[in-house]
């Protein structure tokens, strides 16, 4: 009878000790990143003020976007590094399209149907012609970004731009900026695909394992294909609100939004359901980077040490959770 008590206690004992631990592992980054919070607080007086945090806000809302998409590309297993020179594209093409006398609303459409044909074009080189997609997407970027020079001969695109357009970079609505605005909107809407939708759960099962997913009747093929569509759109759109930000299309810049945006995921898939990728995993992940820049920016650190510093930060998350889940990136 002790024994058999014993032993139930002991069982006991250890479900508490993995429920700790789970609540640990979901919930530790996002600790640190209150803990790194209250630390530039602290450390830099102008951190806490409505004007930097609304910066912060509006520092991430494209990053947040691109990220948003890069997310639906890893619940499938499919990894999108073309999504930096997308946002490029689009940052230029629809400024082109802009100054050339294109209504708004057509212009930033074309931007978003040059993101889709991306997105068809990796899809099938995938799906189609089972080209892996780290292959794939690295040809196509590197074909987005001559592209992209082509058109601009280098050179940025600046004026002519329509006030309406500037606004939805620049503008503020109730003293919030409206990028803000349009990042809730588009987490809001990936969060619903990826939570709520048949969409999202088979995009998750086409990701944890093709064959059973097929198995069941579930169209792999279409929601690998998907994943890597919205993986563009989600790009295109965020460059087509960058170059409203920047008030000019630049050929190169969306090119950092490739390793941040990655790194976004990355560190969402420390939290909330460790070695899965969420969309609200991917939020955090980007205010964690959004408030790193701003906070060593205020600080006065370097670019290039900023740099360093956000890769160890990254290797160290990613390292402690693939210590203790399964954490399969591709």
């Amino acid at each position: 009878m002790n024994a058999t008590l014993q032993s139930l206690a002991g069982a006991k004992d250890v479900t508490a000790s993995r429920s700790r631990k789970d609540w640990l592992l979901r919930y530790s980054t996002l600790f640190a990143l209150i803990v790194l919070f209250l630390g530039f607080a602290i450390a830099v007086d102008r951190f806490l003020t409505a004007s930097n945090l609304l910066n912060i806000v509006q520092q991430i809302s494209m990053l947040t976007i691109v990220g948003a998409g890069l997310t639906f590309g890893f619940a499938a297993r499919e990894m999108d590094l073309s999504v930096g020179y997308m946002v490029g594209l689009s940052g230029i093409l629809v400024p082109l399209l802009l100054i050339s006398g294109t209504p708004l609303p057509l212009a930033l459409l074309a931007g978003v149907g040059a993101g889709f044909v991306v997105g068809a074009v990796n899809s099938a080189l995938v799906t189609l012609v089972g080209v892996p997609s780290l292959i794939a997407t690295l040809a196509t970027g590197s074909i987005l970004y001559g592209i992209n020079f082509l058109t601009t001969g280098g050179r940025a695109i600046y004026g002519g731009l329509p006030d309406a357009y500037l606004w939805l970079g620049q503008g503020r609505l109730l003293g919030i900026p409206v990028l803000a605005y349009a990042m809730v909107l588009f987490v809001l809407l990936a969060w619903f695909l990826m939570e709520r939708t048949v969409f999202g759960r088979y995009i998750y099962a086409a990701g944890g394992n093709l064959k059973a997913a097929e198995l069941s009747g579930v169209n792999g093929r279409f929601y690998r294909a998907a994943a890597l569509v919205v993986c563009s759109l989600f790009a295109a759109v965020a460059g087509a609100l960058l170059a409203a930000r920047l008030g000019s299309g630049q050929p190169n810049a969306g090119e950092r939004y490739l390793l941040d945006g990655l790194a976004t995921v990355f560190i969402g898939m420390t939290m909330i359901r460790p070695g899965t990728a969420t969309i609200t995993g991917t939020f955090f992940g980007a205010l964690f980077i959004g408030v790193i820049n701003n906070g060593l920016n205020l600080v006065g650190m370097d670019t290039y040490i900023q740099s360093i510093v956000k890769g160890l930060i990254i290797l160290v998350a990613v390292a402690i959770v693939s210590r203790t889940t399964k954490l399969k990136l591709l």
